[in-house]
């Protein structure tokens, strides 16, 4: 199964673009999301464990679509907080706030998401390493985007433990990892990052500039047959758009899904803001 769906819900660009506006009374984002794509990946786990009451809560949002799994990003404290150890109590907080999701079996992984500094050297494998084991009781997922990362018993390892490893699309400078369709889990993950070379690793570029790119259909079907090469060869994909300025995300994993051949309807504001790029490929807003 291949699910493909958007990074974060909670955008106040995506008001008018991606939400109606104004918004309607009772609306909820994360619902509304759930009718249109089969996954999403959660943002704010990054920045704090969850609350186990969230963690429900989502769980409960989105049972309209039974194929809905989420994926959940770890904790910044285990991937880019690594100037001194963690504690038992932080293991703690993030394995309480996932269980909620993963015994409503919406839990399609655990991201562990490490920055482009995070270069291949005995001391970061060390960490990876007791990372992945605090973590094992959920399905993990590990992405690293410099090139040092990029070799067989790297890949290797991570199939020993059965976790995946997270192909990414990302501006390429000197020793970024490339694009690829690496399995090394019956897991497979795809993350699509956008190509903003202006601002991918420009000092004091705010998060929505780094991200704001428009995939064309030509980039899109370069990634189809990657992603198609890893569904072979795992049980559950997931493939993830994260340029999320102005609902950029919401149309390429549409796209994704359109030039897959499937039929696919967008959230009517999304087919109107961007109707020079939807209607070409036939993509029309739901009725």
């Amino acid at each position: 199964m291949v699910r493909v769906g958007v990074a974060g819900w909670d955008y106040r660009d995506w008001w008018g673009v991606v939400y109606p506006l104004p918004k309607p009374r009772g609306f909820d984002p994360l619902t509304y999301l759930a009718r249109y794509f089969d996954t999403i990946e959660v943002n704010s786990t990054f920045y704090r464990p969850a609350a186990p009451k969230s963690a429900a809560s989502w769980a409960a949002r989105v049972t309209d679509n039974p194929r809905f799994k989420f994926t959940a990003k770890l904790w910044q404290r285990f991937t880019h907080e690594r100037d001194t150890p963690w504690a038992a109590a932080d293991v703690e907080a993030v394995t309480t706030g996932m269980e909620p999701l993963a015994a409503a079996d919406r839990l399609g992984c655990l991201l562990l998401q490490f920055p482009w500094s995070f270069k291949r050297t005995t001391q970061n494998e060390e960490w990876l390493d007791d990372v992945l084991a605090a973590f094992a009781r959920f399905p993990l997922a590990v992405e690293v985007r410099h090139s040092s990362w990029n070799d067989p018993a790297f890949y290797a390892s991570l199939a020993e433990r059965r976790v995946a490893i997270v192909n990414i699309d990302q501006p390429l400078f000197r020793h970024s990892i490339k694009p690829g369709a690496e399995a090394t889990a019956q897991l497979g993950y795809v993350r699509l990052h956008g190509r903003n070379y202006e601002n991918w690793f420009r000092d004091g570029a705010a998060p929505h500039e780094r991200y704001d790119y428009l995939y064309n259909a030509d980039e899109l079907r370069g990634w189809l047959d990657r992603i198609h090469e890893l569904a072979k060869r795992t049980r559950d994909t997931y493939v993830v758009t994260n340029n999320h300025y102005r609902g950029q995300a919401a149309v390429n994993a549409a796209m994704l899904r359109k030039l897959d051949g499937e039929a696919v309807v967008v959230p009517p504001a999304l087919a109107e803001t961007y109707a020079g790029v939807l209607e070409p490929l036939g993509i029309a807003a739901a009725g």
